[in-house]
């Protein structure tokens, strides 16, 4: 499942060979188009991440620390951040058979 709030090009498999301030940039330019042309839309991705409810609603309140772009910006890459880790530490290999 690709999540387009990321381009393709630059889905969690790849980001290895990109530094950390480099992806957050590319997630914060996202972030702030869907915030000013689609919210529902940004609020559909940061669920399909499964990024915590708890963690948007402080994003986005009033006496959040950073500006809104910015904190939800920071937990979309969190949250891809232990996807990865996830991955990696329960890694399987393919099932003989299931090619397609």
């Amino acid at each position: 499942m690709t999540i387009d709030i990321i381009p393709k090009e630059f889905q969690p498999e790849q980001w290895e060979s990109l530094d950390e301030d480099s992806l957050y940039e590319m997630i914060l330019s996202r972030v702030n188009e869907l915030l000013e042309t689609d919210v529902d839309l940004l609020l559909s991705y940061l669920y399909r991440l499964d990024v915590e409810e708890h963690k948007i609603t402080n994003a986005l309140s009033m006496n959040a620390i950073l500006p809104a772009n910015e904190g939800i910006a920071r937990l979309i890459l969190e949250r891809q951040k232990q996807r990865m880790i996830t991955k990696k530490k329960f890694k399987q290999d393919p099932i003989k058979g299931w090619e397609f």
